[in-house]
């Protein structure tokens, strides 16, 4: 990911000016580097390198939001509005 996409990233998900650890940050940025792996093995099928980081990478952003729905459950529901995740 390219530093002003994660600049972007952050600025947008950020809870305050300073922000750049919250789980929300976090889910998004994981979210952004999930959508461009996900392009890149539409066209390199056989990279299995990538998709086992593509799959750590789901494992992880699946265990933040598990955890931003325990504890911030608000803020869990408007972040998957903002990211698209359900459906």
């Amino acid at each position: 990911m390219k530093r002003a996409t994660k600049k972007k990233v952050i600025t947008k998900y950020a809870t305050h000016p300073k922000d750049t650890g919250s789980p929300q940050v976090q889910i998004a940025i994981l979210t952004e580097r999930i959508n461009q792996l996900s392009k890149h093995l539409e066209s390199h099928a056989k990279d299995n390198h990538s998709r086992r980081g593509l799959l750590q990478m789901v494992g992880k952003r699946r265990k933040l939001l598990n955890y931003l729905r325990l504890n911030e459950k608000e803020s869990y529901e408007d972040l998957l509005k903002q990211l698209k995740l359900r459906k």
